[in-house]
């Protein structure tokens, strides 16, 4: 395991929890926020499903090379469409967290095929 791996990785990782539990919770401001930029509530809990896993690849691709590499490749294609719908929306108020992750999933990415 490498520690610049690590190093993105975890921290990457523990914002997507993060990020999984808020759009778990439903509130209405998340909920607001999605509605936005065209995605409706009861696509929260697969969103999250999917932060969920990308989490969970990351961390076991510490361990298991390849699971890190299809874990930041699918988190790289998550946030670009993400950023893409905020900019389709026009809401680039709030394209800077997505854009954040991007680049840490595309640095998890670099360093695991590196």
């Amino acid at each position: 395991m490498s520690i610049a791996i690590a190093a993105v990785s975890l921290p990457l990782a523990a914002l997507l929890v993060l990020t999984a539990l808020r759009k778990l919770s439903h509130r209405p401001d998340v909920v607001a926020t999605y509605t936005r930029v065209g995605v409706p509530e009861e696509r929260l809990n697969l969103l999250a499903a999917l932060l969920l896993a990308g989490a969970a690849g990351l961390v076991a691709g510490l361990f298991v090379t390849p699971l890190g590499v299809a874990a930041a490749a699918a988190l790289v294609a998550y946030f670009a469409l993400a950023i893409g719908a905020h900019l389709r929306a026009r809401d680039t108020a709030n394209v800077f967290m997505p854009a954040l992750y991007l680049l840490l999933a595309l640095a998890a990415l670099v360093l695991h095929i590196a």
